[in-house]
């Protein structure tokens, strides 16, 4: 991800979040969570699917704007720094971390818990508290981006732009889920899970072995 800091970078989390949302430890989840919503819709429109939809992904985005937050701060804390070769060092590892993750070099342990199938939403407090949760335990193919967006957040030490990138993020990441739970006819014209999952997946790690070169040659240009 090439972020400026301009209003491009929205469009580019948002493209982003979608492109995750299509990986093969998020997407096998869609038919799950779309039926946990289903449950919450106790009047069967579409308006109210919709509206659940929403609600289910703005607690995903309540998440990952309190992660940014954190990062946001962090960053403030140790901007003395940020022209420390040691930080880009740092910084270039973890993207090659998850890079190599994405490569399916290293094994990423699957902490999702299958939550959604034990517990039924009563209430829309209920619904936002489960996407709250999701951000944390479901999808852990999301934390390769979603740690180099915080990354870039921690550098850049602005909240507003850190919290509100990663808003959007989410909203790309739910961008299915929310057709899903508004149109339920559409889970049936899904395409099945194939190699196309892992050669997005292989892409974005492509991509983050690139971010982790960069960092790599600005550290190497500060020795």
């Amino acid at each position: 991800m090439n972020l400026t800091g301009g209003i491009s970078d929205y469009f580019i989390v948002y493209a982003s979040g979608v492109v995750v949302s299509f990986t093969p430890c998020v997407y096998p989840i869609l038919p799950i969570t779309a039926s946990f919503i289903a449950g919450a819709n106790t009047q069967g429109t579409k308006l109210m699917g919709l509206i659940i939809s929403l609600i289910y992904v703005l607690g995903l985005a309540a998440t990952y704007c309190l992660l940014a937050l954190f990062a946001a701060l962090t960053g403030q804390i140790f901007g003395q720094f940020q022209n420390s070769p040691i930080v880009f060092l740092i910084v270039a590892n973890v993207f090659l971390f998850f890079a190599l993750v994405m490569l399916d070099v290293i094994p990423l342990p699957n902490v999702g818990l299958d939550i959604h199938n034990k517990i039924k939403p009563k209430n829309f407090w209920t619904v936002f508290l489960f996407g709250m949760a999701s951000g944390l335990i479901v999808g852990p193919c999301t934390a390769p981006v979603l740690s180099a967006l915080l990354v870039y957040v921690g550098l850049k030490q602005n909240i507003l732009h850190g919290t509100s990138l990663l808003f959007v993020f989410a909203y790309g990441v739910g961008t299915s889920l929310i057709l899903i739970g508004t149109f339920s006819s559409l889970l049936a014209h899904l395409p099945k899970s194939g190699r196309w999952l892992i050669r997005i997946k292989h892409g974005s790690g492509l991509i983050l072995l690139i971010a982790a070169e960069y960092f790599l040659i600005k550290a190497g240009g500060l020795m």
